[in-house]
């Protein structure tokens, strides 16, 4: 099943970019990391996931702009903040890209659950050009009342309100955090409240979507964890539903500078998730390893190579679940 292209000259400019198309680059991705599943090196399951994923971005009929990527241009080899990807630099639509080839690279190396390739496109200017410092997150499903939750509360603030908007006591909520050190309080004022936690080893884009499927059982999630993924997460969300709320997080001048390298101001804003992710945009996964959203790469004994992923579209709230087979071509 494709999406037609529509006429470019009448379309919405990510018409030119099919949503499908953004499944096979994340596919690719996810092949890539997949052979070093287990392997116990982090960077070769990187490098793999980055190299597929900028083949198969440059493929695509789209004049590119990568603004959340593997680092800027003296850190990293390839799809670096302000790459150019696809194949019609100059004429094709503008787009601008968040990604993550490989989400999860620990997960990975150690066959852990959760890992995932993961991408947004949104048309230029639509997504946040965070910097890669650390992101103050807080998330909740759809359907409560705007402005529920809010990082200048407490987090037993928010348990609160969102517990007395579900109609349940601040006990029966869950939240999903980061296992870090850095955590150590918030868990501690979580399990005062009576709250379950669900730990995750990394992941927090998974983490931060699981607040929209009611089958993880998972309310809010709450923590700090890198901004790159925040505005993923973020794209997420105004695709299926949620609040979203963040707040970057500087550990040195030497990286308050460098978000103002990149537009930011105010170093203290709490963003909203229409600030990270605004206008249309397309967010797609797919599963590396096993996870609460998606199955991982499987392998089967004739070569043929299964993968699933998951693919949605702000405009029109659409949502598609995606099994691909990939076989070897003799």
């Amino acid at each position: 099943m494709t999406d037609k292209p529509t006429n470019p000259a009448a379309s919405h400019v990510l018409d030119r970019v099919l949503v499908l198309e953004m499944v096979r680059v994340t596919e690719a991705a996810a092949i890539g990391a997949s052979r070093l599943i287990g392997r116990g090196d982090e960077k070769a399951a990187d490098a793999a996931a980055v190299e597929a994923m900028r083949a198969a971005f440059n493929e695509l009929w789209m004049d590119g702009t990568v603004v959340i990527g593997e680092g800027e241009r003296d850190e990293a080899p390839m799809l670096y903040i302000g790459e150019k990807v696809g194949a019609a630099p100059g004429t094709g639509p503008k787009i601008d890209i968040a990604l993550d080839p490989l989400e999860g690279t620990t997960i990975t190396a150690k066959a852990g659950p959760n890992a995932l390739a993961v991408l947004a496109v949104a048309e230029e200017g639509g997504l946040l050009n965070a910097p890669d410092v650390y992101m103050d997150k807080l998330a909740v499903g759809p359907g409560y009342p705007e402005g529920i939750i809010d990082l200048d509360k407490t987090p037993s603030e928010n348990v609160r309100a969102v517990a007395a908007a579900k109609g349940v006591q601040p006990g029966d909520i869950i939240v999903c955090v980061l296992d870090r050190p850095r955590h150590s309080d918030l868990i501690a004022e979580l399990r005062s409240l009576g709250c379950g936690i669900s730990l995750i080893p990394d992941g927090d884009v998974a983490g931060v979507i699981a607040v929209t499927n009611e089958e993880t059982g998972v309310d809010m999630y709450m923590g700090t964890g890198g901004a790159p993924e925040g505005v993923l997460a973020a794209a997420a969300l105004r695709c299926v539903g949620g609040q979203f709320k963040g707040r970057l997080l500087f550990r040195n001048e030497d990286e308050k500078s460098r978000a103002r390298k990149w537009g930011i101001e105010d170093l203290n804003k709490q963003y909203d998730l229409i600030e990270l992710a605004k206008g249309d945009c397309i967010f797609a996964a797919t599963g590396v390893t096993d996870g609460s959203l998606l199955a991982g790469v499987k392998v089967h004994k004739n070569g043929t190579m299964t993968t699933e992923s998951v693919v949605m579209r702000a405009s029109s709230g659409t949502v598609r679940w995606v099994k691909g087979e990939h076989r070897k071509v003799r």
